[in-house]
Parts: C-alpha cells; sequence; structure tokens
C-alpha cells in the first residue's frame, strides 16, 4: 500500500519530507509526495474559506482521470471547512480514498504565538494520519491521546500522540492486512 501526498505551491515549503517520513512511520506505510496537481475548487468569498467537500471532489475527479487506486492526502494552506462547522483541520471521504488537511489554523502564527516549524511539522503529521486511518476505516476515537481522536481545537490536536491506541492500531493493521490479501 502508497500514500500520496499532493502538497500544494502556497503550504510552507520545506516540510514535505519530514511530513512524509512521519506519516510513513505512523501508518507502516510508504509515502510519496508531490506537487499538488488537483485544481483548488470551492471557494467561499463570504467565508474567506475553501469547501472541504469541493477540494475532495477535485481528488476524486483527478484520481478518476488518472485511474488511481491508492489513496492522497491534499496538503493545502488556506483555511477549510466543511457545511455546519466554521472550520475543520482536516477531512477524508473514505469511499474515494481523498483526504485534504489544511495548515492555516496548524501554525503559531494563527494563534499570536512564534512559528516553530517542528509544530507545524507534528500538527500535519496527526492530523494527515487522522485523515488517512479513516480512508483506512477507521472511525473516531474516544481517547484523547489516540491519532483517531477527533480534535476540536489546537490544544486537542497538540495533545493527541503520534499513535494509534491498541484498538485503532488493531483496526489499521487488520485493514492493511486485508489490502495486501
Amino acid at each position: 500500500m502508497h500514500i500520496h501526498i499532493f502538497w500544494d505551491s502556497l503550504s510552507p515549503a520545506g516540510l514535505q519530507m519530514p511530513v512524509a517520513r512521519t506519516l510513513s512511520a505512523m501508518l507502516g506505510v510508504q509515502a510519496s509526495i508531490s506537487d499538488n496537481p488537483v485544481r483548488m475548487m470551492g471557494y467561499d468569498q463570504a467565508r474567506k474559506q475553501i469547501n472541504a467537500q469541493a477540494l475532495l471532489d477535485g481528488i476524486q475527479a483527478y484520481k478518476h482521470r488518472h485511474n488511481m487506486s491508492d489513496p492522497v492526502l491534499l496538503v493545502v494552506s488556506q483555511d477549510i471547512f466543511r457545511n455546519g462547522h466554521s472550520f475543520v483541520f482536516g477531512l477524508a471521504r473514505e469511499s474515494v480514498g481523498a483526504a485534504v488537511v489544511s495548515v492555516a489554523r496548524m501554525g503559531n502564527r494563527y494563534y499570536g504565538k512564534t512559528d516553530h516549524d517542528d509544530d507545524l511539522i507534528d500538527r500535519l503529521s496527526k492530523e494527515g494520519a487522522h485523515e488517512i486511518g479513516h480512508l483506512f476505516g477507521l472511525g473516531h476515537c474516544t481517547v484523547p491521546e489516540c491519532i483517531m481522536f477527533r480534535p476540536d481545537t489546537l490544544d486537542e490536536l497538540d495533545g493527541k500522540k503520534k499513535m494509534f491506541c491498541d484498538e485503532c492500531r488493531t483496526q489499521l493493521d487488520q485493514h492493511k492486512n486485508l489490502k495486501k490479501e
């Protein structure tokens, strides 16, 4: 199994390889990074955000056109939302193997703090692994330290560890083993 990470040109440069390596280690699968080939759609002028569902539509169309079966994670710099939520850190659509994460609210600068690449790498890796976990069939977890816990705030995202709880790890391993067969 392989994960394609599409890195949008407006996302922070220089973090691609550390994020890919961390995701590979956390998930136990290979990850590759490439420039984003997906058309960015769904900008809502009134909200000054991009509709994450529209981005997933774009990934779905790209995967269909290029006959891709492996999961795709799109990393964007723009703030994203989904209907019913003021923002989301990320969103996944398991049925097509597509996920998106936004760095907009993961950087310290957004909260008036000094930026640190290590913080951003940590947060991107955790949220990326969370969304990819959904692509592998995992649901949300109630254990606050687990990757599959759904964070609503930056503090909750920071409180997660870069690991799956025992139950989620078992589900992830079962899914990966099914894909090998």
